[in-house]
C-alpha cells in the first residue's frame, strides 16, 4: 500500500470526528488484517510525484486506486471567496491534526452558518460547539483543544436545500447533536410536518424514519430551551450569496418548495442571516491522478465495475478503483464495502482472463532510492503508533496524535526525532 501521508488509515484517522465510537473499531480491524498478511507499507510516498502510476503498473499485476475525495465540492455563489468562508474539509483536517492542515483555526465568530445536509455538516457543527473538556479523552492535540477552548461560537444555523426525508443525516449523528451539553437544537415544526413524500420515505427506510423522528423531537414546542448556545436546523433553504465587505457578514438563503417527490424548486423568497463565518459541507471531490482517466464533473475515476476505463470506454489493463474515487463521496465508511467487493471480483476476473504477468515488484525500492524518497514502512508505523500512545500516557489519555510531518517521518524512519 502506498500512502501520501506518513501514516496509514486515511479517512479513519483524519476524517472522523474526535471520539467517534467507530474509529477505534475500524483501526483495530485493519491492524489485525494487515499485521497477519504479507503486507508492505510505503507511507510518505506520493503517487504522481515520487512514483508514477506507470511505475506501479510495471511493478504489479494489478493496481487499485483508493485515494478518496480530499477536496471540498465547489459552491458556486457570489461571495464564496470572502475571508470567513471555509470548506468543511479544511476544518475537519484541522481538528483531526492532519499534517497538511493549519496550525490554528479562527473560531472568533459568535454566529455561524453551516451549509449541507449530511453527517459532515453535523460533525462540523458539533466541533464548532464542543467544550474543550469533552475532548479530554480523545486523541486530539493540545493545540486543537486550546483552539476549541477559545471558541466564541454561540449559534450555528444549518441550511439544507431539501426536506428532512432527503437529508443524509444518520440517526446516531443527529442524536449526538442533541446530546451536546449546554446546546439546544431547534427545528421549525412546519419543516418536519407530515406530508406525502415524508410519509412514503419513512415507510421505506428505517434510518429515514428514525432521523425524522429525532428531528421532530427538536421541533417540540414544549421542549425546555434555556441553554445559552443553539443549533438551528433549517430545511428547504438554499444559499444564494455570501454577503460582506472584505469579510463574511451574512448569508442570503432562498426558500425552496417541495414537489412531493423529493425535488425542490426555488421560490424567489430570500432571507439574510447575520453570520460571520460560513462552513461549506456540501460534499467532497476526488483529485485527478496523472495517468488515470478522470471524470472532472463527478470528481471520480471513470470505471466499469471497478475496472478503470479510458475515454473510449475500454478497460485499462491492470488498473482498478475503489472507495470514494469510484463511487463519489457518499455514505458512511461501511457503505463502501459492496463497491470494494465488486472491484476485487472484477480484478480477479480480469487477471484470470489475462493470465500470469509475473510483474517484478522489487523495482519499487530501487525507484524510491533513486529519487531519495524516504518512506515509512509497517514497522515505522508501529513506532509512530507507540510514540502517540506514550504521548497519551503522558497526558492521561490513550493516545495523542502527532501532527508535525517531519516528526512523524523521523519516528517512522527511526531517525532521532521525538515529539514534545
Amino acid at each position: 500500500m502506498f500512502e501520501r501521508l506518513p501514516t496509514p488509515y486515511g479517512l479513519v484517522r483524519y476524517g472522523l470526528a474526535p471520539g467517534h465510537p467507530e474509529s477505534e473499531k475500524f483501526v483495530q480491524s485493519l491492524h489485525t488484517t494487515l499485521a497477519a498478511s504479507d503486507f508492505r507499507l510505503f507511507c510518505n510516498v506520493e503517487i504522481g510525484k515520487d512514483l508514477s502510476v506507470e511505475d506501479l503498473r510495471s511493478s504489479y499485476d494489478a493496481v487499485i486506486i483508493a485515494t478518496g475525495a480530499p477536496r471540498d465540492a465547489l459552491l458556486d455563489i457570489p461571495g464564496v471567496e470572502l475571508p470567513g468562508s471555509f470548506g468543511g474539509a479544511e476544518f475537519v483536517a484541522w481538528y483531526n491534526d492532519h499534517p497538511d492542515s493549519s496550525l490554528q483555526w479562527p473560531l472568533n465568530a459568535e454566529s455561524v452558518a453551516v451549509i449541507g445536509g449530511g453527517n459532515v455538516a453535523l460533525d462540523v457543527t458539533r466541533m464548532l460547539l464542543a467544550e474543550a473538556k469533552s475532548l479530554q479523552a480523545t486523541d486530539v492535540s493540545a493545540e486543537v483543544r486550546e483552539g476549541i477552548a477559545g471558541s466564541r461560537v454561540r449559534e450555528v444555523h444549518i441550511f439544507v436545500r431539501r426536506g428532512p426525508a432527503d437529508a443524509r443525516f444518520s440517526p446516531n449523528e443527529l442524536r449526538a447533536l442533541g446530546e451536546l451539553p449546554g446546546v439546544d437544537v431547534v427545528v421549525d415544526a412546519a419543516d418536519v410536518a407530515p406530508d406525502r413524500h415524508i410519509e412514503r420515505m419513512t415507510k421505506q427506510s428505517v434510518h429515514t424514519r428514525l432521523a425524522v423522528e429525532t428531528l421532530r423531537t427538536f421541533a417540540d414546542p414544549s421542549a425546555d430551551r434555556t441553554s445559552h448556545r443553539r443549533v438551528h436546523l433549517h430545511f428547504y433553504r438554499q444559499p444564494t450569496e455570501i454577503l460582506g465587505s472584505g469579510k463574511v457578514e451574512a448569508l442570503r438563503v432562498e426558500r425552496t418548495v417541495p414537489d412531493g417527490y423529493g425535488h425542490v424548486t426555488a421560490s424567489g423568497t430570500c432571507t439574510d442571516y447575520p453570520v460571520h463565518a460560513v462552513y461549506r459541507a456540501i460534499g467532497f471531490l476526488g483529485t485527478p491522478l496523472a495517468g488515470v482517466p478522470f471524470d472532472h464533473g463527478r470528481g471520480t475515476v471513470a470505471h466499469r465495475g471497478g475496472a478503470v476505463v479510458d475515454e473510449s470506454g475500454s478497460p485499462v489493463e491492470g488498473l482498478f478503483v475503489t472507495g470514494w474515487m469510484k463511487r463519489g463521496a457518499a455514505g458512511l465508511i461501511g457503505a463502501a464495502r459492496p463497491d470494494a467487493r465488486q472491484t476485487v471480483e472484477t480484478m480477479l476476473h480480469q487477471l484470470d482472463s489475462v493470465g500470469e504477468r509475473r510483474a517484478d515488484r522489487s523495482g519499487i525500492a530501487r525507484l524510491l532510492g533513486a529519487g531519495n524518497v524516504v518512506s515509512v514502512d509497517w514497522d515505522g508505523w508501529l513506532r509512530i503508533d507507540s510514540a502517540e500512545r506514550d504521548l497519551g500516557v503522558k497526558h492521561g489519555r490513550d493516545r495523542v496524535k502527532i501532527k508535525d510531518r517531519e516528526v512523524l517521518v523521523g519516528i517512522g524512519t527511526n531517525l532521532p526525532v521525538h515529539p514534545q
